[in-house]
């Protein structure tokens, strides 16, 4: 008669009386955990929707970071008026009228995405320099949003009660602002506390600007979302069992809680970067962001939408650069999500 099944710690092994031992020179096969990041990575990598669009995402900002090395492959800087400095008149990019000369809006060898019409600036250098510009502005804009929402929502959603029903109410009053509305009104606002309205207003100060605004109207959304987390959190067994230890406070946000968080946050994120990006060029492009002659998507939109009759080429590899960006980050969110949680799953 044999004895009862022995188990030991979490794997499926079992002891069972006479049993044959293992042959010599054979190894017992040794379960091994997988922690929840390595199940992450795995289901991740086997989407492979998801591994292109992070690999597209990537390639995005080592664009933008080494943008005035790629801009000088074919000679071009995003500043020089190609159609208007004597300096090139032996290499006209322009016509009488002021339009590109040439297909697509100029496209030649030295000019690979064309050229500006009525001043002939290098739209492959322009573009270049305005997704630097928007990418990392508004990957410091998302961050500092990340980090404002889940401290405060943190807060709100471990303590409760008055503190939970006072940053509650801040919040619904931030929500109360139509944003695409006070994001154009707010900017000069906020611009003229750093310079005088009668004077030109420097690009940095701009930028401090944009920041101030968007971060004090975005910040709401993460914010919500952490603070419903935290309260269905920390009524658990493993956060009581914390509080009864005499845990502080502190130590079962920290270890506890926050470790739970993550996954709502990383995908917030990655819905969020991309909502910055269009909320950047949309000021650009509203005429209250960046001006010239700083390179940006939006002010991109904006000449574009001026040029439009005139030469329609000049929207088209903006446009197909800031959709391709967007639909990739969108669809990385999605893969992101499923990996954290395959109940989820498209």
């Amino acid at each position: 008669m044999t004895s009862p099944i022995e188990t030991e710690g979490s794997g499926a092994s079992a002891v069972v009386s006479g049993a044959l031992p293992p042959e010599p020179g054979t190894q017992a096969v040794e379960l091994a955990g997988r922690s929840p990041g390595r199940l992450m990575w795995l289901r991740f990598r086997r989407d492979r929707t998801g591994v292109i669009c992070a690999v597209v995402v990537i390639g995005y900002f080592v664009v933008a970071l080494l943008a005035p090395l790629l801009a000088k492959l074919p000679g071009t800087d995003p500043y020089t008026l190609y159609g208007q400095d004597p300096t090139y008149a032996d290499h006209p990019v322009l016509d009488e009228f002021g339009l590109p000369l040439g297909y697509l809006g100029g496209v030649s060898g030295e000019h690979w995405f064309g050229v500006e019409p009525q001043y002939g600036r290098d739209l492959f250098a322009m573009l270049l320099y305005g997704m630097r510009t928007s990418l990392y502005m508004a990957l410091g804009i998302t961050l500092l949003l990340m980090l404002t929402g889940v401290v405060i929502g943190l807060i709100g959603g471990y303590f409760g009660g008055r503190t939970d029903y006072w940053i509650g109410r801040g919040t619904d009053f931030f929500l109360s602002f139509p944003q695409q509305l006070f994001f154009i009104a707010f900017m000069p606002v906020v611009t003229s506390f750093f310079v005088d309205p009668r004077e030109e207003t420097p690009t940095y100060f701009r930028a401090a600007a944009m920041l101030i605004v968007l971060w004090l109207l975005g910040w709401m959304g993460m914010a919500r979302l952490v603070r419903s987390t935290v309260l269905s959190l920390r009524e658990r067994e493993f956060v009581e069992a914390a509080r009864v230890s005499g845990a502080s406070p502190w130590r079962i946000v920290r270890k506890e809680i926050l470790p739970n968080v993550v996954t709502p946050i990383l995908v917030q994120f990655t819905y969020q970067l991309p909502n910055t990006i269009l909320s950047i060029a949309f000021l650009s492009f509203a005429g209250v962001g960046f001006v010239e002659p700083t390179p940006d998507w939006g002010r991109l939109f904006a000449a574009g939408a001026r040029y439009a009759e005139q030469d329609p080429a000049f929207m088209f590899f903006p446009g197909v650069a800031l959709v391709i960006f967007v639909l990739c980050f969108n669809l990385l969110g999605d893969s992101v999500r499923d990996a954290f949680d395959p109940k989820s799953g498209r």
